[in-house]
């Protein structure tokens, strides 16, 4: 008789010992066994994998993080013009940059110098500051008057904007009035010599400090490049209105962006303008709201320090 345990078969017979058996079953059994075995104690002692070729990317893709340009890789000629650009900044500046792909940062860069290429030799992105200046005798040459039209008012028969600016500031016009929020135009294009005087007065008003929080020298004011327009009453009460609240929210759809804000006095050099628009272009409106805190000046400065690389 026999018996079986664990796979092995006993037979026993009164001529012979007893033998043992391994059948065929058992042996392919013990096999799986021992191979579970080898495998399972190799792998405790492979190196892991190295990871996927996607995550690795990641790791070395140009990123700006804090203002700076950081990588794990070789720069580009475009991202290493990018890094000088951001550290030409100023601490301010640099601070009002979001973190995000260099190469996303690029793109929409250059989106925003190819719309500006198509407004001639200045664009709409030269930037004029108490520390820059425009050219000596700087003047727009697509200068057009504004005159009394369907879209918004005029408060005087002597204004003008380069005419892009002119047809950009009708298109947001005819949306604010659909709105409720009927735009009027206070004050626009200056030439260098217009500048000369209204700076001169107000200094006479106010004396040279307090003239310079609100009153550009001649050749450093936004209004000589002829893309600026001052709205309403003029004063801090605009705000308020409901032509300055539709400005706040709306005005950067159409291209056009508040230069002086609201606790940036340090940054641009003016007290706050509610009522003091800039024509910057679509594209640029766009790129200022995503990479540079929304403010203009930032922008500007940007541009600056990149067209100099």
């Amino acid at each position: 008789m026999g018996s079986q345990c664990c796979g092995l078969t006993s037979i026993a017979a009164p001529q012979f010992r007893v033998k043992t058996i391994i059948t065929c079953r058992s042996l392919a059994a013990v096999t799986c066994v021992c191979a579970a075995l080898f495998f399972s104690a190799a792998g405790c002692f492979a190196q892991k994998a190295p990871p996927p070729a996607a995550a690795t990317a990641s790791i070395e893709q140009a990123r700006i993080q804090g203002g700076q340009l950081v990588s794990g890789a070789a720069l580009s000629g475009e991202e290493q013009k990018l890094r000088g650009a951001l550290e030409a900044l100023s601490p301010a500046a640099r601070a009002g940059v979001a973190d995000g792909s260099a190469e996303e940062f690029l793109r929409g860069l250059n989106a925003v110098l190819a719309a500006d290429a198509a407004f001639g030799e200045d664009g709409l992105l030269l930037l004029v500051d108490k520390q820059h200046a425009l050219p000596k005798g700087y003047a727009p040459r697509d200068i057009v008057p504004l005159v009394k039209n369907a879209a918004y008012g005029i408060s005087r028969n002597d204004l003008s904007l380069r005419a892009p600016a002119e047809r950009a500031l009708r298109e947001m016009a005819l949306a604010a009035q659909k709105d409720g929020a009927p735009l009027v135009a206070s004050s626009s294009y200056r030439s260098y010599e217009y500048q000369v005087q209204v700076y001169e007065r107000n200094v006479r008003l106010m004396g040279a400090a307090a003239a310079d929080r609100e009153s550009a020298q001649p050749g450093k004011s936004q209004h000589q490049l002829g893309t600026v327009i001052d709205f309403g009453s003029i004063t801090d009460d605009f705000a308020q209105t409901a032509a300055g609240k539709w400005l706040a929210a709306r005005a950067g759809e159409y291209g056009w962006s508040l230069s002086f804000p609201d606790g940036y006095e340090a940054v641009t050099g003016y007290r706050w303008e509610c009522w003091h628009y800039r024509y910057i272009g679509v594209e640029a409106a766009r790129f200022q709201k995503k990479w540079f805190s929304d403010i203009q000046q930032f922008t500007l400065e940007f541009i600056h320090e990149w067209q100099k690389q």
